[in-house]
């Protein structure tokens, strides 16, 4: 099997590592590894998908992974990669986002006999005496050794708030703790985390003796320049509540063909030989490289199932001739009356959630960009009734390729 370290390096994984040859020969033999992820919403979105798949090649490859909840940190505020302070949030609320993301990632990751780790940083950060924390940890950090790291240096220009400035203590606590429970000798995270990471591995050398690692990943940029995650209409958040499979689905197929090779590498578990030949593929046929990424990203995410439920909607909704099951596209159902006495178009169109405003659904229709069945629409306000369903729905859509399914609900 091939050395986790140089398959993560393979893919694209790897931006920078303290010590890379000291890291492979670590790999050799089957080693604990930690990534935290923020429970600041009750659903991960693609922004942690670098660091979710970076875990699971890890367990692929016969390592065991923790996944650090960070409950006990996100009463702080990471200061990294930040313009300003983020919302300080409640206990119950942290609590009930950890809760969600607990799931999420048991989708991508096995914590069945101890084969992963789950962990939640509150369990011991807020049991910490301020006092001895400050003598027994905080004297082993320098204040202008700190400052130097990019995170803060940035903030400094627009404010670092005391409570902020202590979170570098307390990301190296939960490695020394990590290393001291369950022998953790690497950390993983974005590249923004560089200086929580080595910080933690100095900690742990200064207060144990013992030797800790660190490797980040790089931020994700689409060939556009647009950080991955991001639309139009928001983040793609993992839970299916809030990202439908079928849009999480044509996220991924309507990726640019410049970061498609990329992408398979990243974010699907293809050998990289197969991911080469795909990549090798042009013109009319890279739409088949593009149909396995968003068939596999979603089959990881959302389960088989789901992916082909997705996939076979798009071939129908794209291929013209027919449309995606009912089941499978993103439907909006409407009260039968509204339905009878109709609705505006535009109106539709931004309580079907294709538009954020209906200032945006009467530009997109007065543009041409407007459709329900097919049928382009001449006017923002006009009327859709009873008279466009057919079966007891009608399909309206946005452009080229955003599509919702609109059903008729009966009252009660």
């Amino acid at each position: 099997m091939k050395n986790a370290f140089d398959e993560l390096n393979e893919r694209g994984f790897v931006d920078q590592a303290t010590d890379p040859d000291a890291i492979r020969a670590l790999l050799e033999a089957p080693q604990t590894c930690y990534i935290g992820f923020d429970p600041t919403a009750k659903s991960l979105h693609l922004g942690s998908l670098v660091c979710i798949m970076a875990l699971a090649h890890m367990q692929r490859a016969g390592h065991r992974p923790v996944a650090l909840v960070g409950g006990g940190t996100a009463l702080v505020g990471d200061p990294s990669g930040k313009t300003e302070m983020r919302r300080i949030m409640s206990r119950e609320e942290i609590d009930e986002n950890a809760g969600g993301i607990r799931d999420q990632l048991a989708r991508f990751l096995d914590f069945r006999d101890g084969r992963a780790i789950m962990e939640n940083n509150a369990d011991w950060l807020a049991r910490l005496n301020y006092i001895d924390f400050l003598r027994d940890i905080g004297r082993h950090f320098s204040v202008n050794r700190m400052l130097s790291a990019e995170s803060y240096r940035m903030r400094l220009q627009t404010g670092l708030s005391f409570i902020e400035f202590n979170y570098m203590l307390l990301q190296s606590y939960d490695f020394l703790h990590l290393y001291r429970t369950y022998d953790c000798r690497i950390q993983m995270g974005g590249s923004d985390q560089w200086g929580n990471i080595v910080a933690g591995a100095d900690l742990i050398r200064r207060v144990e003796g013992g030797s800790a690692f660190g490797i980040t990943f790089p931020l994700i940029t689409t060939a556009s320049g647009v950080k991955m995650g991001k639309t139009h209409d928001g983040a793609v958040w993992l839970d299916p509540e809030l990202t439908a499979p079928y849009d999480y689905y044509q996220y991924w197929i309507n990726q640019d063909d410049a970061d498609v090779a990329r992408f398979l590498a990243l974010f699907t578990f293809l050998p990289m030989d197969e991911v080469r030949v795909l990549a090798s593929l042009e013109g009319a046929e890279l739409r088949r490289a593009k149909e396995v990424l968003a068939y596999e990203a979603t089959r990881i995410c959302h389960g088989g199932e789901a992916a082909e439920k997705a996939q076979e909607a798009s071939r129908r909704l794209f291929g013209g001739g027919g449309r995606g099951p009912a089941d499978a596209a993103p439907t909006f159902e409407v009260p039968r009356r509204e339905m009878e006495q109709g609705l505006p178009a535009y109106i539709l169109f931004e309580m079907a959630g294709l538009c954020k405003t209906r200032g945006d659904a009467r530009r997109l229709i007065a543009q041409g960009g407007g459709y329900v069945n097919d049928e382009r629409i001449d006017a923002f306000d006009r009327l859709i009734d009873a008279n466009a369903l057919s079966g007891g729905s009608l399909l309206l859509r946005a452009g080229k390729k955003r599509y919702v399914r609109v059903m008729v609900a009966d009252a009660g």
